[in-house]
């Protein structure tokens, strides 16, 4: 191993993003201590999904991420592994009195039934896997000594030594000093909001909030029969949609039910709510449905943040880089806002793994924000638009141009060239 860098980073949150860019820090020895606010490592939400281009970023950071993925990753049936979403109408309104779907009636398609498939773009592993079980596979490759628990924190400021190193001050009145900060601190990022101001850095409500839950594989495969529990299904309707998609190697199904809003005005994002409630946001949907949202155990809603584009994921005084949800935070709904996490800390560790001293940090934090900037907010956009397909907002109801907008949606996400991307951050870099 090389000798280690003669800086320090401090990388601020420890989920998806921060491990990952922390796996790929240690991999090139450069020292860092990493800073959670709780009292151990944690993901909130049970599924995520990771597209292709996420499973090519693990690779690029370390191989061992990608094995830690595939001992997580659940697939649907073999004959349905390359199946991203089988789309179906959910909601009965798009129905005429027979039941049969409007613009489906040729081939007598009716709520519930398939209507396409969207499918990965090429054949690079993805798929859902249960967070938590992630995040402890991602733990086993960082040595435990390099994590502060308990270290919220409140500001960072630049030292008064003489050196150019930053300070961070935590809310339990402890400081510490490094080279530069690393925000990888979510959606509700206190880097961010220290880097671009309160109003700038503050994320807003996308217009949708979400029901999550999980229902035991045995009980799923009752209410909905084999195919349609094992396999990823997203049901669309009129303001809303729900999906399904395995995990825990099928054991489980995970669950999503999504519904509009105009404004969320309460200051907590997830909020307890009534069986009700949610069966009130599908009440115009049909039995399968239904079937689903009554047997989902959970009684929480959470509210749909998205950032607003950031001027730039980068300061040199103090010296703060944003990554992850700090800089993007994006909705859930083209599956893809882990993935660029990743992506992130794969074009990051190694820009940082090229410096040969503290002068250097400011050139990888420029090069990384000229490549990823662009990328990361166009997925924020058209996330935001996804979910309105889904709704029925973007494209109406007109299911022929839902399937043509849906089909070619979303290659430029799976199919980027992460190598090409890394080759012109470096050019930037030693410019």
């Amino acid at each position: 191993m090389s000798d280690p860098k003669p800086f320090n980073i401090a990388i601020v949150g420890g989920g998806i993003s921060g491990i990952s860019l922390a796996i790929g820090l240690h991999k090139k020895n450069v020292p860092f201590t990493l800073y959670e606010s709780a009292s151990k490592f944690g993901e909130i939400g049970a599924g995520v999904g990771f597209g292709p281009n996420a499973v090519v970023a693990m690779r690029g950071i370390s191989p061992a991420i990608a094995e830690g993925y595939e001992r997580c990753v659940t697939h649907g049936w073999k004959s349905k592994e390359r199946d991203w979403f089988t789309i179906r109408v959910g909601d009965e309104r798009k129905a005429g009195p027979d039941g049969i779907l409007k613009q489906k009636e040729k081939k007598g398609l009716k709520v519930g039934d398939p209507i396409f498939e969207i499918k990965y773009t090429n054949d690079n592993p993805a798929g859902g896997v249960h967070r938590a079980h992630f995040l402890d596979e991602m733990l086993k490759l960082i040595p435990e000594s390099v994590s502060r628990f308990g270290k919220r924190l409140a500001n960072i400021t630049n030292a008064i030594d003489g050196s150019s190193d930053v300070v961070l001050h935590f809310a339990d009145g402890t400081t510490a000093q490094h080279s530069a900060v690393i925000g990888c601190d979510g959606i509700k990022s206190k880097t961010r909001e220290i880097l671009l101001g309160e109003e700038t850095g503050k994320a807003v409500f996308s217009g949708k909030y979400a029901y999550r839950g999980l229902i035991p594989m045995e009980k799923a495969v009752e209410l909905l029969g084999e195919e349609l529990a094992q396999n990823n299904q997203l049901f669309m309707g009129y303001h809303g949609h729900l999906l399904t998609f395995p995990i825990e190697k099928g054991k489980t199904m995970n669950v999503v039910g999504f519904s509009s809003c105009d404004t969320w005005t309460d200051p907590q994002w997830v909020v307890k709510t009534t069986k009700e409630k949610m069966l009130e946001d599908f009440s115009t949907w049909g039995p399968m449905v239904v079937k689903i949202v009554e047997a989902m155990d959970k009684r929480d809603i959470w509210a749909l943040f998205n950032d607003l584009p950031a001027p730039t994921y980068y300061g040199t005084s103090p010296r703060i880089c944003l990554l992850g949800d700090a800089a993007h935070a994006t909705t859930p709904h083209q599956g893809s806002g882990a993935g660029m996490c990743v992506e992130d800390s794969f074009i990051l560790s190694t820009l940082i793994g090229e410096a040969k001293g503290v002068e250097d940090l400011d050139k990888a934090f420029k090069a990384y924000d000229e490549v990823r900037r662009p990328r990361t907010q166009k997925l924020v956009e058209t996330s935001r638009e996804a979910g309105m397909v889904y709704d029925f907002e973007l494209e109406g109801d007109d299911l022929e141009a839902i399937e043509k907008d849906l089909k070619s949606r979303m290659g430029w996400i799976w199919d980027a060239d992460l190598q090409q991307e890394l080759e012109k951050a470096l050019e930037i870099f030693r410019a």
